[in-house]
């Protein structure tokens, strides 16, 4: 029988993070889920085989070192999924009227924790050539009014992620844009949320980049699921 891989995803009781693990469920997959809503995220663990929740927040170094050994006791890491996020200043403000502090905040959300995890599981992914999917948006390479601040986090996990990508080519490295997301991040933001596509719709997507190993690089959801 075929060793089970392991994957962690943060940001899973709702949104793209519990569509993705779901995906990654009915494909065999460990998975050790993160979010901050403990008893959401007991729910989505209850739905799934093999789910172990670990709530807390992924800034908190103690946190990420409990994720960290979680993965370790099932046997990987074979995937990381930086998904955890957050918008930062709401409503969202021009550029003129950013608060600083809130901005460093989004960073430290949207950039720096994902970069401690990738550094805290660098060794390991290694060894079993695993793979990195870091959650971006298009707001990372478009001139929207009003999301610059989230737009600069996403860019700079963008480029982190392209860096990482050279500098390791023994593992896969994507960063995706799914695209409009009927979710509460979207609906915080001002957007009609109503008017957009289920996560379920982007998750089926990213499915087939973890599935297919693609090449490392950056990929819209939009397109891997016309590629069908």
């Amino acid at each position: 029988m075929a060793e089970r891989r392991t994957a962690l995803i943060t940001g899973a009781s709702r949104g793209l993070g519990r569509a993705l693990a779901r995906e990654l469920a009915r494909d065999g997959w460990n998975l050790i889920i993160n979010a901050r809503d403990a008893d959401a995220l007991a729910a989505v663990a209850g739905e799934l085989d093999r789910a172990t929740p670990v709530p807390g927040d992924v800034t908190d170094p103690g946190h990420r070192a409990a994720l960290v050994r979680a993965v370790r006791d099932r046997g990987g890491p074979d995937l990381l999924v930086n998904n955890a996020g957050t918008l930062g200043t709401t409503p969202l403000p021009r550029l003129a009227d950013q608060p600083l502090d809130d901005l460093a905040a989004a960073f430290g959300v949207n950039v720096l924790a994902p970069l401690a995890l990738i550094q805290a599981l660098l060794p390991d992914l290694r060894e079993r050539r695993g793979a990195i999917l870091n959650v971006s948006s298009d707001a990372a390479v478009e001139g929207y009014r009003t999301w610059g601040g989230y737009g600069m986090t996403k860019a700079a996990l963008e480029q982190l992620s392209n860096v990482l990508a050279a500098e390791e080519p023994d593992l896969r490295v994507w960063w995706v844009d799914p695209g409009e997301m009927r979710t509460g991040m979207l609906r915080a933001a001002g957007e009609d949320a109503d008017a957009a596509p289920p996560p379920e719709e982007p998750a089926a997507a990213l499915r087939r980049l973890v599935a297919d190993r693609l090449p490392s690089g950056r990929y819209r959801a939009a397109d891997l699921a016309g590629a069908r």
